[in-house]
């Protein structure tokens, strides 16, 4: 199965259609070069509509097909999940995105958000710096 055919198998799982925008979202995902701004995608798209290709990035976002992740300038870009939890290292040089888990890392930010009475419902963490071929 290639990944737009279980993309879209997973949406319809969950009790999403698949319209015909939504497929050529998911589509154009397969060729875009990660990670990617969502106008890089929506460019990808010409005949789809620009709030469709929000909407459809949110909902894959939600269903931990997408990763969002926020660059040092402000800057959003998205990339395919890899299932499970994780934190990214973000290159200020050449953009390289490294995925990286921690388990005491998380278990600090409960703990903080437990001490502060906190119901944390998520987080993100991404550490901005130089990659190895860049320092």
């Amino acid at each position: 199965m290639t990944l737009p055919e279980a993309t879209a198998a997973r949406l319809a799982s969950d009790g999403h259609r698949i319209t015909a925008p939504r497929r050529e979202v998911i589509r154009a995902l397969d060729a875009l070069k990660e990670p990617f701004r969502i106008e890089e995608l929506s460019a990808a798209v010409p005949g789809v509509g620009r709030a469709t290709v929000f909407r459809t990035v949110k909902l894959l976002q939600s269903a931990d097909v997408l990763c969002r992740m926020v660059l040092e300038d402000g800057g959003v870009r998205y990339e395919r999940s890899h299932g499970g939890h994780h934190h990214h290292l973000i290159c200020s040089v050449c953009g390289k995105v490294t995925d990286f888990s921690d388990l005491e890392l998380d278990t600090l930010i409960q703990a903080n958000a437990d001490a502060n009475g906190f119901r944390l419902a998520g987080h993100s963490v991404e550490l901005y710096g130089r990659c190895g071929t860049c320092a």
